[in-house]
Protein backbone atom coordinates (compact mmCIF):
# COMPACT_ATOMS: atom_id res chain seq x y z
CA UNK A 1 0.00 0.00 0.00
CA UNK A 2 1.30 3.25 -0.60
CA UNK A 3 2.63 5.30 1.82
CA UNK A 4 0.30 8.25 1.31
CA UNK A 5 -2.62 6.42 1.69
CA UNK A 6 -5.30 7.34 3.91
CA UNK A 7 -7.69 5.76 6.21
CA UNK A 8 -8.69 5.25 10.01
CA UNK A 9 -5.82 6.51 12.08
CA UNK A 10 -3.85 3.70 13.70
CA UNK A 11 -3.86 4.01 18.13
CA UNK A 12 -0.58 4.63 18.64
CA UNK A 13 1.08 1.93 20.75
CA UNK A 14 1.85 2.55 24.29
CA UNK A 15 5.23 4.79 24.80
CA UNK A 16 5.49 5.84 21.55
CA UNK A 17 6.55 9.59 21.76
CA UNK A 18 7.26 11.28 18.23
CA UNK A 19 9.41 13.77 19.63
CA UNK A 20 11.45 10.81 20.44
CA UNK A 21 11.76 9.42 17.18
CA UNK A 22 15.33 9.77 15.26
CA UNK A 23 17.03 11.26 17.58
CA UNK A 24 20.00 13.87 16.42
CA UNK A 25 22.93 11.75 18.09
CA UNK A 26 21.71 8.87 15.99
CA UNK A 27 21.39 10.68 12.92
CA UNK A 28 24.56 12.30 13.21
CA UNK A 29 26.12 9.11 14.64
CA UNK A 30 25.05 7.29 11.10
CA UNK A 31 26.64 10.37 9.33
CA UNK A 32 29.40 10.60 10.80
CA UNK A 33 30.44 6.60 10.17
CA UNK A 34 29.64 7.36 6.19
CA UNK A 35 32.67 6.75 4.16
CA UNK A 36 31.72 10.20 2.15
CA UNK A 37 31.93 12.31 5.31
CA UNK A 38 36.07 10.44 5.96
CA UNK A 39 36.41 11.47 2.63
CA UNK A 40 35.66 14.77 2.59
CA UNK A 41 37.24 15.23 6.25
CA UNK A 42 40.31 13.99 5.16
CA UNK A 43 40.62 15.96 1.94
CA UNK A 44 39.58 19.37 3.79
CA UNK A 45 42.15 18.69 6.04
CA UNK A 46 44.93 17.33 3.85
CA UNK A 47 44.52 20.57 1.48
CA UNK A 48 46.56 23.05 3.58
CA UNK A 49 49.55 20.34 3.61
CA UNK A 50 49.31 20.58 -0.56
CA UNK A 51 48.67 24.30 -0.72
CA UNK A 52 51.65 24.08 1.56
CA UNK A 53 54.19 21.60 -0.29
CA UNK A 54 53.29 23.65 -3.53
CA UNK A 55 54.76 26.99 -1.90
CA UNK A 56 57.86 24.92 -0.75
CA UNK A 57 58.38 23.63 -4.42
CA UNK A 58 57.70 26.52 -6.15
CA UNK A 59 59.04 29.13 -3.99
CA UNK A 60 57.02 32.67 -2.45
CA UNK A 61 54.47 33.56 -4.65
CA UNK A 62 55.22 36.84 -6.88
CA UNK A 63 53.73 40.05 -5.69
CA UNK A 64 52.98 41.73 -8.64
CA UNK A 65 50.97 45.29 -8.94
CA UNK A 66 47.85 44.29 -7.93
CA UNK A 67 48.40 41.93 -4.88
CA UNK A 68 46.26 39.46 -3.70
CA UNK A 69 45.42 36.63 -0.62
CA UNK A 70 47.35 34.02 -2.56
CA UNK A 71 50.29 35.98 -3.09
CA UNK A 72 50.22 37.26 0.46
CA UNK A 73 50.00 33.73 1.58
CA UNK A 74 54.12 33.22 3.02
CA UNK A 75 53.45 36.47 5.05
CA UNK A 76 52.11 34.28 8.61
CA UNK A 77 49.35 31.99 10.02
CA UNK A 78 46.55 34.21 9.20
CA UNK A 79 47.52 34.90 5.66
CA UNK A 80 47.94 31.45 5.24
CA UNK A 81 44.27 30.80 6.43
CA UNK A 82 42.70 33.85 4.59
CA UNK A 83 44.33 32.47 1.56
CA UNK A 84 42.66 29.12 1.71
CA UNK A 85 39.55 30.74 2.35
CA UNK A 86 39.81 32.53 -0.87
CA UNK A 87 40.80 29.48 -2.67
CA UNK A 88 37.67 27.55 -1.25
CA UNK A 89 35.54 30.09 -2.07
CA UNK A 90 32.80 29.83 -4.96
CA UNK A 91 33.38 25.48 -5.66
CA UNK A 92 35.66 23.96 -3.16
CA UNK A 93 33.58 24.89 -0.47
CA UNK A 94 30.22 24.69 -2.20
CA UNK A 95 31.01 20.70 -2.74
CA UNK A 96 30.56 19.39 0.59
CA UNK A 97 27.67 21.66 1.60
CA UNK A 98 25.92 20.17 -1.49
CA UNK A 99 27.23 16.58 -0.58
CA UNK A 100 26.06 16.43 3.15
CA UNK A 101 22.87 18.18 2.28
CA UNK A 102 21.91 16.92 -0.83
CA UNK A 103 22.85 13.36 -0.37
CA UNK A 104 20.84 13.17 2.99
CA UNK A 105 17.37 12.38 2.09
CA UNK A 106 17.71 11.13 -1.29
CA UNK A 107 20.28 8.87 -0.08
CA UNK A 108 17.74 6.46 2.03
CA UNK A 109 15.84 6.46 -0.84
CA UNK A 110 18.36 4.67 -3.24
CA UNK A 111 19.33 2.10 -0.33
CA UNK A 112 14.97 1.73 -0.22
CA UNK A 113 15.18 2.02 3.46
CA UNK A 114 13.44 5.51 3.30
CA UNK A 115 9.74 3.86 3.85
CA UNK A 116 10.97 2.13 6.98
CA UNK A 117 12.23 5.15 9.03
CA UNK A 118 8.92 6.54 7.82
CA UNK A 119 6.74 3.32 8.99
CA UNK A 120 8.68 3.53 12.22
CA UNK A 121 7.14 5.66 12.34
CA UNK A 122 9.28 8.77 12.42
CA UNK A 123 6.83 12.17 11.14
CA UNK A 124 7.90 13.43 7.64
CA UNK A 125 8.16 16.77 9.47
CA UNK A 126 10.73 15.56 12.30
CA UNK A 127 12.49 13.47 9.20
CA UNK A 128 13.67 16.32 7.34
CA UNK A 129 14.34 18.48 10.51
CA UNK A 130 16.50 15.88 11.50
CA UNK A 131 18.59 15.65 8.90
CA UNK A 132 18.69 19.12 7.21
CA UNK A 133 20.23 20.07 10.91
CA UNK A 134 22.43 17.23 11.27
CA UNK A 135 23.80 17.86 7.36
CA UNK A 136 24.05 21.44 8.07
CA UNK A 137 26.24 20.77 11.29
CA UNK A 138 28.66 18.71 9.12
CA UNK A 139 28.47 21.26 6.24
CA UNK A 140 29.33 23.83 8.92
CA UNK A 141 32.47 21.78 10.62
CA UNK A 142 34.00 21.56 6.59
CA UNK A 143 33.69 24.51 6.28
CA UNK A 144 35.71 25.79 9.81
CA UNK A 145 37.78 22.73 9.19
CA UNK A 146 39.86 24.29 6.27
CA UNK A 147 40.96 27.32 7.72
CA UNK A 148 41.65 26.02 11.11
CA UNK A 149 43.81 23.66 9.44
CA UNK A 150 45.28 25.76 7.39
CA UNK A 151 46.21 28.44 10.67
CA UNK A 152 47.66 25.65 12.43
CA UNK A 153 49.64 24.57 9.14
CA UNK A 154 50.81 28.31 8.25
CA UNK A 155 51.34 29.19 11.66
CA UNK A 156 53.71 26.04 12.10
CA UNK A 157 55.69 27.03 8.38
CA UNK A 158 55.48 30.73 8.56
CA UNK A 159 55.23 31.96 11.90
CA UNK A 160 52.73 33.90 14.20
CA UNK A 161 52.13 37.19 12.69
CA UNK A 162 49.91 40.25 11.44
CA UNK A 163 47.54 39.67 9.37
CA UNK A 164 48.53 41.35 5.74
CA UNK A 165 46.13 42.97 3.63
CA UNK A 166 45.93 43.13 -0.11
CA UNK A 167 45.28 46.84 0.27
CA UNK A 168 48.69 47.28 1.70
CA UNK A 169 47.95 47.72 5.31
CA UNK A 170 47.38 44.40 8.02
CA UNK A 171 46.00 43.85 11.00
CA UNK A 172 47.46 42.68 14.38
CA UNK A 173 47.29 39.53 14.96
CA UNK A 174 45.10 39.57 17.73
CA UNK A 175 42.93 41.14 15.44
CA UNK A 176 43.55 39.16 12.95
CA UNK A 177 41.73 35.81 14.33
CA UNK A 178 38.23 37.17 15.22
CA UNK A 179 37.82 38.66 11.98
CA UNK A 180 38.81 35.63 10.34
CA UNK A 181 36.19 33.48 12.17
CA UNK A 182 33.66 36.13 11.24
CA UNK A 183 34.70 35.51 8.08
CA UNK A 184 34.40 32.17 8.28
CA UNK A 185 30.91 32.48 9.84
CA UNK A 186 29.64 34.62 6.98
CA UNK A 187 30.83 31.76 4.54
CA UNK A 188 28.67 29.32 6.40
CA UNK A 189 25.18 31.65 6.52
CA UNK A 190 26.01 32.67 2.75
CA UNK A 191 26.44 29.15 1.76
CA UNK A 192 22.77 28.30 3.25
CA UNK A 193 20.86 28.87 -0.20
CA UNK A 194 23.23 25.81 -1.61
CA UNK A 195 22.29 23.48 1.46
CA UNK A 196 18.60 24.50 0.74
CA UNK A 197 19.13 23.87 -2.43
CA UNK A 198 20.56 20.42 -2.13
CA UNK A 199 18.02 19.49 0.76
CA UNK A 200 15.36 20.62 -1.46
CA UNK A 201 16.36 18.44 -4.65
CA UNK A 202 17.21 15.48 -2.01
CA UNK A 203 13.53 14.91 -1.20
CA UNK A 204 12.68 14.83 -4.80
CA UNK A 205 14.37 12.47 -6.00
CA UNK A 206 16.19 9.04 -5.40
CA UNK A 207 19.35 9.96 -6.82
CA UNK A 208 21.74 11.21 -4.30
CA UNK A 209 24.34 12.09 -7.61
CA UNK A 210 21.44 14.48 -9.39
CA UNK A 211 20.56 16.04 -6.04
CA UNK A 212 24.46 16.89 -5.49
CA UNK A 213 25.33 17.59 -8.89
CA UNK A 214 22.00 19.82 -9.44
CA UNK A 215 22.96 22.37 -6.70
CA UNK A 216 27.14 22.12 -7.61
CA UNK A 217 25.60 22.89 -11.31
CA UNK A 218 23.26 25.49 -10.18
CA UNK A 219 26.18 27.32 -7.76
CA UNK A 220 28.26 27.52 -11.00
CA UNK A 221 25.37 28.65 -13.07
CA UNK A 222 25.20 31.94 -11.02
CA UNK A 223 28.66 32.10 -10.67
CA UNK A 224 29.02 32.61 -14.46
CA UNK A 225 25.92 34.91 -15.02
CA UNK A 226 27.17 37.64 -12.20
CA UNK A 227 30.48 37.41 -14.46
CA UNK A 228 27.91 39.08 -17.23
CA UNK A 229 28.37 42.69 -16.34
CA UNK A 230 25.74 43.54 -18.84
CA UNK A 231 22.98 41.80 -16.72
CA UNK A 232 23.68 45.36 -14.35
CA UNK A 233 22.31 45.68 -11.10
CA UNK A 234 20.26 41.80 -11.42
CA UNK A 235 23.83 40.21 -10.54
CA UNK A 236 22.71 41.83 -6.55
CA UNK A 237 20.14 39.04 -6.81
CA UNK A 238 22.32 36.01 -7.15
CA UNK A 239 24.07 34.48 -4.57
CA UNK A 240 27.06 34.37 -6.26
CA UNK A 241 27.49 37.85 -6.24
CA UNK A 242 28.09 38.32 -2.82
CA UNK A 243 30.28 35.17 -1.98
CA UNK A 244 33.29 37.18 -1.29
CA UNK A 245 32.04 39.50 0.86
CA UNK A 246 33.59 37.89 3.65
CA UNK A 247 36.95 39.93 2.58
CA UNK A 248 35.19 43.40 4.50
CA UNK A 249 35.30 41.48 7.73
CA UNK A 250 39.28 41.71 7.01
CA UNK A 251 39.34 45.44 6.21
CA UNK A 252 40.96 48.05 8.77
CA UNK A 253 37.49 49.13 9.47
CA UNK A 254 35.17 46.26 9.69
CA UNK A 255 32.48 47.11 6.73
CA UNK A 256 28.90 45.08 7.06
CA UNK A 257 27.32 46.61 4.21
CA UNK A 258 28.07 43.53 1.50
CA UNK A 259 27.98 40.93 4.59
CA UNK A 260 24.63 42.06 5.52
CA UNK A 261 23.16 41.92 2.09
CA UNK A 262 24.59 38.59 1.45
CA UNK A 263 23.39 37.09 3.91
CA UNK A 264 20.19 38.33 3.93
CA UNK A 265 19.87 37.10 0.01
CA UNK A 266 21.00 33.55 1.49
CA UNK A 267 18.44 33.25 4.00
CA UNK A 268 15.52 34.77 1.87
CA UNK A 269 16.62 31.78 -0.73
CA UNK A 270 17.02 29.37 1.90
CA UNK A 271 13.45 29.47 3.39
CA UNK A 272 11.42 29.67 0.04
CA UNK A 273 13.93 25.97 -0.82
CA UNK A 274 12.93 24.64 2.46
CA UNK A 275 9.63 25.58 2.12
CA UNK A 276 9.37 23.28 -0.86
CA UNK A 277 11.53 20.82 0.55
CA UNK A 278 9.32 20.13 3.58
CA UNK A 279 5.24 21.00 0.88
CA UNK A 280 6.87 18.29 -1.22
CA UNK A 281 8.04 15.72 0.82
CA UNK A 282 4.57 15.50 3.17
CA UNK A 283 2.39 15.00 -0.33
CA UNK A 284 5.29 12.25 -2.01
CA UNK A 285 4.26 8.61 -2.26
CA UNK A 286 6.92 7.74 -0.82
CA UNK A 287 8.28 3.97 -2.29
CA UNK A 288 11.70 3.19 -2.24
Amino acid sequence: MSSTATGPAAPAAAGYSARRTLPLRVEAMRQLRRRRTLVIGGLLAALPFVILAAFQIGGTPDRPGRTTFIELATASGPNFAATLLFMGTGFLLVIPVALFCGDTVASEAGWSSLRYLLAAPVPRARLLARKFTVGLAFSAAAIVLLPLVGLAVGTAAYGWGDLELPTGTSLPAATALPRLGLAVGYIILAELVVAALAFWLSTATDAPLGAVGGAVFLSIITGVLDAVTALGDLREWLPAHWQYAWADALQPRLEWGGMIQGVSLSVSYAIVFLALAFRGFARKDVVS
